[in-house]
This record gives structure tokens, sequence and C-alpha cells, in this order.
């Protein structure tokens, strides 16, 4: 459930300030020709929270997202994540920085066993030296604890009886948890989920939403870009909303929808929608 104390005091205005900002944005602007599909003045990410990023279908979410976590490059702007400067960054030192993402549709590499995808998550591994490969005792002891922190992980995400099985042979929503279990490997401070729900049928629904809340239940910090309102409703400690690349509100779950601007963005999509019941 949302935690109202965690942003008590911090003005639901777009481009606010946060008291302990563990990622911010600033001036980021991305064209494609002519089109400009991002143009953000100002972003901020409270530490510890778990932060929503809505908006229309073309609000340029995505590519805001894939811009922040390195896999595309602003034209202009600048970014920190936890007092490091993101611009030009590729999206493997990002992800070693501590922060780390999800895709919409998954990464998963089918042609190997969810256990393979797991230990791939992991950093520091000696092994992937060409040299050290070499040298068994060089790399066994690490890999040891690779294999026990992804067993951990699968019974976690109830995937241990697929550690064997292809990653081509699961489900959508199985899919989806290899995913984010595979991230959480890394050890990262920073979640970013691109619709983690996309195509996840309801019977796995409560398992992602119980999965994310652990993550900040841990001290991790989530931003997650979703269509699901009653999932940003349920877990989201504070909403940013995107239209027309540029960031129009910001505030509480239970109040952004309310926003004159944001309702207007929205209309479109949800002309007979009282969004702020949706949401």
């Amino acid at each position: 459930m949302p935690d109202p104390t965690i942003v008590a005091g911090i003005d639901p205005v777009p481009g606010v300030a946060k008291p302990d900002a563990i990622l911010v944005a600033d001036g980021v602007k991305r064209r494609f020709g002519g089109l400009t599909a991002v143009d953000v003045a100002h972003f901020e990410v409270q530490r510890n929270t778990i932060t929503a990023l809505i908006g229309p279908n073309g609000a340029g979410k995505s590519t805001f997202f894939n811009l922040l976590t390195g896999f595309d490059q602003a034209q202009e702007g600048t970014g920190t994540f936890d007092g490091q400067p993101l611009r030009g960054m590729p999206p493997a030192k990002v992800a070693r920085a501590g922060m780390v993402r999800t895709f919409q549709l998954t990464k998963a590499l089918e042609g190997m066993s969810v256990m393979e995808n797991m230990r791939l998550g992991a950093q520091d591994q000696p092994g992937e030296n060409f040299f050290t490969a070499f040298v068994p005792p060089l790399w066994r002891a690490r890999e040891r604890e690779i294999t026990e922190q992804a067993h951990e992980l699968l019974h976690r995400f109830k995937l241990y009886e697929k550690r064997d099985d292809s990653a081509g042979s699961l489900s959508g929503g199985q899919r989806k948890l290899l995913e984010m279990a595979r991230a959480l490997m890394s050890k990262p401070t920073m979640v970013m989920l691109d619709e983690p729900m996309a195509g996840v049928n309801p019977a796995l629904t409560e398992s992602l939403l119980d999965h994310i809340i652990e993550l900040k239940e841990e001290g991790m910090t989530v931003l997650f870009v979703e269509h699901d309102m009653h999932m940003v409703r349920r877990i989201s400690d504070w909403v940013a909303v995107m239209a027309q690349g540029k960031l129009i509100a910001e505030g509480p779950a239970g109040s952004v929808m309310q926003n004159e601007a944001v309702q207007d963005a929205y209309l479109g999509a949800h002309h007979d929608t009282d969004l702020g019941e949706d949401l």
C-alpha cells in the first residue's frame, strides 16, 4: 500500500524537487527528425518510493525511460543517478551503478535455461575473464555464490521448479517474473519496470504486485511505466504524468488524476470515464 508519509510535504507540481532524490533529469530533450518525443524540464524520483510514470499512448514515457537507463541518448539535458552523471553512460554501466530495468517485451534468452538466465544477471563474475576462465579455482567460489543467490530468488518468485526448463517455454507472466528476478541478481538500489503488467494474466498479477511492494520494503526505489490505473493507485507513493513529451503533473495517486491537465491529456482515451474513480 502507498505510504503517504514518504511524500508528505512535497508540492504536487511538475518538476518539484524531492528531499532525497536518487534520480534526477534536467532539461532532457529527444528528437526524432522534426518530432520532439521528450522535452522534460526537470524530474526527480524520491529514494525508497514506488513512483509511477503514466500518460496516454504516445506521451513519450518509454522513450524517456530509455533515456534514463542509457538505452537511448538525449540530444540535450543531463541526468544523475545517486549522484553519478548519466549522460553518455551505456546501459551496462548504468546497471553496474545500481539502476536496472525490465522491458515491456521481455528479454529472456529463450534458448537458455531459467537458471542460466539468472546467472547472467549477476555482477563481478571472474569466470567472464578470458584468462581466468581457464583456472577454475579462481571462479568456482563466486559461481557457487551466484547459484545460491539464484536459487533463493527463484524460490521467492515461484520459478524454482522451472529452473532447468528453457526460458522460451515459460508463459508471458512467468517471463515477467524471471526478468524481475534476474534484475535482482545484480543487487540494485533502483529498479525500473516498463509496463510490468502488460500481457500478464490475472492469476499472476497479484504476485507481481506483491513483488514490487517487497522491493520497496527491502530499501529499493521503483520507477515504473504502467497503463493499469488500478495498479497505479494500489501501490504508488507518487505519480508523474507525461503528455506530448512533457511532464504535466505530479502528485499522490489519489489526487493527481483530478488535475485538469491530466484529464485533458486522457480525454481521448477515457472520454466516458471518471479518471478519479478509475485510478
